[in-house]
């Protein structure tokens, strides 16, 4: 059977260089693949003469078979995202991560919103190295959930029925772009247009429906100042009083307002002022003085 080909498909998609094959005779699934995706027959217990068989892994038993005999291997690489997928369903399935396998999306919660952030700063230093890595980490946290969502009994959906909901929001949200609708001149005029189309898609009955409420409170006081503004509601609405969280919402949701992101310029203040602390100490360490005695007088001495 040296003329035969394994051809490795990965889904229901085969290798281009491969194609042409399937029109020929003697074209077979193997078992591990659902035969029905291709249209041919079930590789037979007994076959003779050269055959073309699809199969899901060159490791399968009808292919191992047919490659010591001397057949040829088609195989197109597999796609990043693809693999990435793969590599999470073997993490979770029977015999992989004894972890991974018990977490549930509760349990995840914490490592999405960490990861995030740890993105966030990786944006804030400009590192490109972090940047990549903490990419891939937020996209371990969408594999993963999508990957135990899968798993439900109730209400199942995988991978693919994410990216499928994602790809369809994104070209409904731009008829500009994909259905020859007027022209979008600026990007504020397509931020007002996804929101408006967002408020009939989800038929929102209030402006501030679809705020997230479990946001830090600096950006939820933001995007509410911004989503009030957009519907006219004036500034002497806002909470009122001389307590300090009314005075935060009020500056925080101004700010929002006026173009500016509360919740970044207030971090970045943050870790500057951490790093002053930081320089304080390294300063008062170098004047042999142990930073855990400084008082009001000595931290303003050593202060940068």
């Amino acid at each position: 059977m040296t003329g035969s080909v394994v051809v490795v498909a990965h889904g229901a998609t085969v290798p281009a260089a491969a194609v042409g094959l399937l029109r020929s005779a003697g074209v077979y699934a193997a078992s591990d693949v659902d035969a029905s995706l291709f249209g041919v027959p079930s590789l037979p217990a007994a076959i003779s003469g050269d055959v073309v068989l699809i199969t899901d892994s060159v490791a399968s038993p009808e292919a191992t078979a047919l490659v010591a005999a001397g057949a040829r291997v088609i195989e197109t690489p597999v796609a990043p995202l693809v693999e990435a997928a793969e590599v999470m369903d073997t993490l979770r399935s029977p015999g992989g991560c004894p972890w991974d396998a018990v977490q549930t999306h509760d349990s995840l919660r914490q490592y999405l919103v960490e990861e995030t952030y740890e993105l966030l700063e990786a944006i804030e230093e400009n590192d490109r190295e972090a940047l990549r890595e903490e990419l891939g980490d937020v996209l371990l946290q969408v594999l993963f959930h999508a990957r135990v969502a899968a798993e439900d009994a109730t209400e199942p959906f995988t991978i693919d029925d994410v990216a499928r909901d994602l790809v369809a929001k994104l070209v409904g949200r731009h008829p500009n772009v994909f259905a020859g609708a007027a022209r979008v001149a600026t990007a504020g005029d397509q931020e007002l247009k996804w929101e408006e189309l967002k408020q009939v898609e989800k038929q929102r009955r209030s402006i501030v429906d679809g705020v997230a409420l479990g946001q830090p409170a600096v950006a939820l006081a933001a995007k509410l100042g911004q989503r009030s503004g957009r519907a006219g509601i004036p500034l002497d609405l806002f909470p009122a009083g001389s307590a300090p969280a009314a005075q935060l919402f009020r500056t925080a949701a101004t700010a929002r307002r006026a173009g500016t992101d509360p919740e970044g310029e207030l971090r970045a203040v943050a870790k500057q002022f951490a790093r002053d602390v930081r320089a304080a100490e390294e300063a008062a360490r170098e004047a042999g003085v142990e930073p855990s005695t400084l008082e009001a007088d000595g931290w303003r001495k050593f202060w940068p």
